[in-house]
């Protein structure tokens, strides 16, 4: 494969940087690390304009699970574009909408139901957020009205997502305009002393929120965690057993459990919904990313009968609230329904356990490396630290890592000084090892 040898591309880039505000970028930036113009995919792989190639390992910002310009979601949507692109979902219904609806909703084993629509991520975390505060208004405790979340969490960049979110740079700049809320210590099994394990780090985290619960649970309306890993934080990692105690105390204390499940659902840990690891089913799951299979936005928000009941009246008032103008949009259903339909036919979740093990196999040699810390892995998501002292400069580590990789024809973005690797559910054992080296040839050049 050639790699991606000219970055700027002139003439696209340019009119880029003139007419777009690329999202969360210092745009100043691109002045020397120049945008990279894509115009079209296949597979794993990302095309510039000359042809050149490019791995794309993150999967399109964790969304893309089967492959750019996928044959069998490309025929669902051509198919539903000939029949209705988009209906209003308030007083309407449509074919798609209701499918994967029942589908989704089975695939929990019906614990969750009554599935609730929007665009983005954000957005289902907002959902969820306010059904949980107005469902406790309707139950006669209107006091109930603040949220706990995790250390370094990410939720998402609305107003309300992002006031659940613990990430420094935010808080800095939009802190002022966020609600006030409970933060608890993550149960990060990085954190583990000599001669502890993940599970005595999830046991410690877990006692906190219990002695915060007992506190102030008459004031709390319910807990937000990112099950397994908290993506945007590092890769951060943890034990099914904080899911385990967390759930039960939030049964003890009267506290909905929110599972944001929109970058680890969907088969990313290893099995569909990360909360299945624990044996557990939270009061809200939140998805999006993989559910269109990175090509349409999409996101929805399950809950319980129990609360979807508490709804239910004659009342206006008594409803949720809440609308997008593209809620349920029939195409982004329809593509939905064809991911599923990819999961049920080619056994993907078991053929992801053959591909988890390709990708460890492929990244052997940063468990080696001296200058690597904290190697770890959840189903297809493989993580590692670089030595903050290997570092040269830490402020710019993550940026020449990322430019570095596209010289190598492979699409990573460190989180500080964390790289990762989240790639589509499809790559060939060759392309797993291709992608390990040419990570391993970018932090060589790198960290020189």
């Amino acid at each position: 494969m050639k790699v991606i040898s000219d970055l700027n591309q002139a003439a696209l880039v340019d009119r880029s940087l003139a007419a777009v505000w690329h999202p969360c970028t210092q745009m100043k930036q691109h002045e020397s690390f120049p945008l990279v113009a894509i115009t079209k995919g296949k597979g794993a792989w990302l095309y510039d304009e000359n042809g050149n190639a490019l791995l794309d390992a993150i999967s399109s910002w964790w969304t893309n699970l089967f492959g750019h310009s996928n044959t069998r979601i490309n025929h669902a949507i051509t198919e539903q574009l000939e029949k209705i692109e988009h209906v209003m979902l308030a007083g309407f219904t449509h074919p798609p909408v209701v499918e994967l609806s029942e589908k989704i909703s089975a695939l929990t084993k019906h614990h969750l139901g009554h599935v609730f629509y929007a665009s983005d991520g954000a957005s289902a975390v907002e959902i969820a957020l306010k059904m949980s505060h107005h469902y406790w208004q309707l139950n006669g405790k209107p006091q109930k009205k603040k949220f706990v979340c995790v250390e370094n969490g990410y939720h998402g960049e609305t107003l309300g997502a992002l006031a659940v979110t613990d990430v420094a740079i935010f808080r800095e700049a939009y802190g002022s305009l966020l609600q006030d809320v409970y933060t608890v210590t993550s149960p990060d099994a990085r954190k583990a002393k000599v001669g502890e394990t993940a599970d005595d780090v999830a046991k410690h985290a877990a006692k906190q929120l219990e002695e915060l619960f007992a506190k102030e649970h008459q004031q709390i309306a319910a807990f937000i965690v990112e099950p397994l890993v908290q993506c945007a934080g590092q890769m951060a990692m943890h034990s099914p057993e904080y899911l385990r105690l967390v759930r039960e105390l939030c049964n003890r204390y009267e506290v909905h459990l929110i599972a944001d499940e929109i970058a680890v659902g969907c088969g990313r840990s290893g099995k569909f919904f990360a909360c299945e690891h624990a044996g557990i089913w939270p009061d809200f799951l939140t998805l999006s990313k993989g559910i269109s299979g990175g090509y349409l936005p999409l996101s929805l928000c399950l809950t319980t009968d129990q609360i979807y009941q508490a709804f239910y009246g004659d009342q206006t008032s008594q409803g949720f609230l809440h609308s997008h103008s593209y809620t349920g949009n029939p195409l982004a259903c329809a593509a939905a329904l064809a991911c599923l339909e990819i999961f049920e036919s080619e056994n993907v979740l078991e053929k992801n356990i053959e591909r988890s093990q390709d990708l460890a196999n492929a990244f052997t040699w940063a468990k080696l490396d001296p200058r690597i810390e904290h190697w770890r892995q959840q189903g297809m998501i493989l993580a590692f630290d670089v030595k903050n002292n290997c570092l040269k400069n830490p402020k710019t580590f993550a940026r020449t890592m990322f430019a570095n990789s596209l010289e190598a024809a492979v699409l990573i973005r460190p989180i500080s000084n964390t790289i990762y690797v989240m790639p589509p559910y499809i790559l060939s054992s060759e392309e797993t090892m291709q992608l390990g080296k040419a990570v391993q040839l970018a932090l060589e050049k790198t960290l020189v």
